[in-house]
């Protein structure tokens, strides 16, 4: 075989990096390799994993991305089926158990959308104007799908316009204050803050007529450096194209919740989609800053609260009128047919337990950085572990990689899979997610808190294009002073959500909210879960530059950061699979926990009074999670000879935390730590049932949820307790 030196050198870093491979939970001689934490004797994984390690080819990660994104490929489409059977050949050529699985689901297409001022005389805008930029060679093909939001209805609405800033209930309630009623409006507001079905959602509830978002410069363009093609930032005619379905009530099939949408599956079984608590009932639209200049440009009323300010070269209004604008909104909803593709690895000693890797494969056009960056290290990690199978190896717990469909209109191909296979999946060790892989050099992640850990000593067994390891690049990134990645306006790919609670001497992991695909999985069936990603400036989401030219121009020339995630991303996979006990690490868990709950009663005394509500019971819990998470770590460094029975402690505990009825209002979030925020949408809520009631300020609802949270925790501490 043929090495580039970009190759050699990557081996030869790699070579450094095993050589020193260590585990933070470990204990160890100085100057000795320290064992990999869960291994009762680590030799074998070492070789295994540097054998993996050794494999994926930044050259071969392009020629994926390359093929994936020649064709724009929105879920439902020929091209779309043509993308899973790419993956499905590679899969299959790494000797996977491969499948394609079918499901129906309730989807809309564009067939007519404008926007249009008709007031006042003077000012004229017909949108959407087409995406274009001098030099893209991908922004003409008749393919591309004009710019929409996924899940609006259909209508006519005409009407004054006011500005909202960024649609948040802060903002509309600053409207209020100014005594700007947008009821029967059609409200403006940009992209950032909140999931923008958070947007359409509290503009519903105001009574607004319509919603028109756009992306400002000051968020996505030129204020954060140069315009595409000479910068990697929104140029004036990009568009954010994005669904805002209501994914915090449930996501997946809006007409199947909790419910595989199987072809089979009777239309008795079936929820009519006007009465789904997924669809919004008012008309949304995106524009591109091209289109909203005039609007706003022409906005009359108070000036706008300063902060309030876009990077637009004039002073923004609030409204409402003299701008008057007509919406046209003609989707073509029917059910279409979704292609998860699924590749197996069976495990050799308990096949039934288990590891779920995935990404989605579904754009809104050509989809390069998201998520094909992650198709394509995805495709690099099932070749590293073909080249195991090749060698005689198998792993103990069996690997699925999941290919998703419909990610984008909803979360769709991931929540109908783990729906669908709700029973096997209460034996999986965890799930872990890639779904924007690279738009730029800067690693992060997030995950449930028994994860951390186990992702920072992955990060140190794996070499960074930049020399040294991933978990160093990951470290000297997070010191103070160090530069923090640009991500656009509401793009998912940034990681980086900051932990609720910190954790000292360690790199911040995150926590887990939504908007990708690990949430059926977490928040519904209580899989341990992680999401990893490496970061940029990155302006064109969801848009059609997202393409090969702009990932070959900005966003991984050389392919090195896609090799980089493929290593972290399958070797996720394979020591978790290996492991002779679950890497765990309930401890962190417990305190983590413990600092929610020590927030939120300080909040709860700022909202309700000193006695209103009593914290007692849930902090005695929570410290008795974290006791029980102390002890069985010290049974998890001492693997026994046959640990079957701590391993199942230890996936218990996770799903004991399961709330059955599930939220409040919300039956499909059942996860009594972590949820996606009723009005944040993507950004994580910790332990949602008691902080959303606190928001609320409903004292009745958070003593009930106090409850409901003690007796989970409860639950999660006799399971650990159990094992002796």
């Amino acid at each position: 075989m043929r090495l580039s030196s970009l190759t050699l050198l990557s081996l030869i870093v790699l070579c450094t990096c095993l050589s020193t491979t260590f585990s933070a939970h470990a204990p160890g001689g100085s100057g000795a390799p320290h064992p990999i934490f869960g291994f009762r004797d680590s030799s074998a994984e070492a070789a295994a994993e540097s054998r993996f390690l050794s494999v994926p080819d930044p050259k071969l990660a392009e020629e994926h991305l390359r093929a994936l994104t020649k064709a724009p490929h929105m879920a439902g489409t020929p091209e779309d089926k043509a993308t899973a059977d790419y993956v499905a050949e590679k899969f299959r050529a790494a000797g996977l158990e491969t499948e394609i699985v079918e499901y129906k689901v309730w989807m809309n297409y564009p067939l007519e959308i404008s926007v249009d001022v008709t007031a006042p005389a003077g000012v004229e805008m017909h949108g959407p104007t087409r995406e274009h930029v001098e030099g893209d060679p991908y922004d003409n093909d008749p393919r591309i799908v004009m710019p929409f939001n996924g899940m609006s209805p259909s209508g006519d609405a005409e009407a004054d316009v006011v500005y909202a800033n960024y649609g948040t209930p802060e903002d509309f309630e600053k409207l209020e204050k100014l005594k700007i009623d947008v009821r029967g409006k059609i409200v403006l507001v940009r992209y950032g803050q909140n999931f923008r079905g958070v947007k359409a959602f509290i503009a519903q509830e105001h009574h607004a007529a319509g919603v028109i978002i756009y992306s400002d410069p000051f968020d996505d363009g030129w204020r954060r450096g140069d315009k595409y093609p000479d910068g990697p930032w929104r140029p004036d005619t990009g568009v954010q194209r994005g669904s805002i379905g209501y994914m915090f009530e449930f996501p997946g099939d809006p007409t199947t919740p909790g419910v595989a949408s199987v072809p089979s599956l009777p239309e008795s079984k079936r929820i009519a989609p006007e009465k789904s608590a997924q669809m919004p009932k008012i008309l949304v639209t995106p524009l591109s800053y091209h289109d909203a200049w005039p609007i706003l440009q022409h906005l009359g009323g108070p000036d706008s609260p300063r902060e309030w300010q876009g990077a637009l070269p004039f002073t923004y209004h609030t409204g409402p009128g003299p701008v008057r604008v007509k919406m046209h909104l003609k989707p073509d909803y029917q059910f279409r047919t979704l292609w998860d593709v699924i590749g197996r690895v069976r495990g050799s000693e308990s096949p039934d337990e288990w590891v779920v890797a995935g990404n989605h494969r579904d754009a809104w056009v050509y989809g390069a950085v998201d998520p094909n960056s992650g198709t394509a290290a995805m495709l690099e990690s099932v070749h590293g572990i073909g080249e195991l199978l090749k060698s005689g190896w198998r792993p103990r717990r069996t690997i699925i990689f999941g290919s998703w469909d419909g990610e984008e209109e909803g979360l769709m191909g991931s929540t109908e899979w783990a729906e669908q296979h709700e029973v096997e999946m209460a034996n999986a060790a965890a799930y872990f997610n890639m779904d924007v892989g690279v738009s730029g050099p800067k690693f992060g992640a997030s995950a449930v808190p028994s994860l951390k850990q186990f992702l920072r000593d992955v990060t140190k067994a794996v070499p960074s294009p930049k020399g040294g390891t991933v978990y160093e690049g990951w470290q000297k990134q997070d010191q103070p002073g160090a530069s923090l990645p640009q991500s656009p306006a509401e793009a998912i790919g940034d990681t980086r959500h900051l932990p609720a609670a910190s954790t000292k001497g360690e790199v911040p992991v995150g926590d887990l909210g939504s908007g990708s695909d690990y949430t059926a999985f977490q928040q519904h069936l209580g899989v341990p879960s992680s999401d990893i990603s490496s970061t940029g400036p990155y302006g064109v989401y969801h848009s059609v530059f997202d393409n090969f030219a702009w990932f070959k121009k900005f966003g991984d020339p050389d392919f090195v950061y896609e090799q980089q995630m493929a290593r972290v991303f399958g070797l996720e996979a394979l020591r978790m699979a290996d492991a002779d006990v679950l890497p765990y690490d309930y401890e962190q868990y417990g305190k983590e926990i413990s600092s929610y709950v020590e927030t939120a009663g300080k909040r709860a005394e700022s909202k309700f009074g000193n006695h209103a509500l009593d914290f007692g019971a849930v902090t005695a819990a929570a410290k008795r999670f974290q006791e029980a998470g102390a002890k069985i770590l010290g049974k998890q460094r001492n693997p026994p000879r046959d640990p079957a029975r701590l391993n199942q402690a230890l996936r218990a505990a996770e799903r004991a935390l399961l709330v059955p009825e599930g939220l409040p209002h919300r039956p499909f979030f059942r996860h009594a730590i972590y949820a996606p925020g009723e009005y944040t949408g993507y950004a994580a809520v910790v332990i949602p049932g008691v902080n959303e009631a606190i928001d609320k300020g409903d004292a009745e609802r958070a003593r009930q949820q106090l409850a409901v949270l003690t007796a989970a925790l409860e639950r999660a501490a006799k399971a650990l307790e159990g094992y002796r």
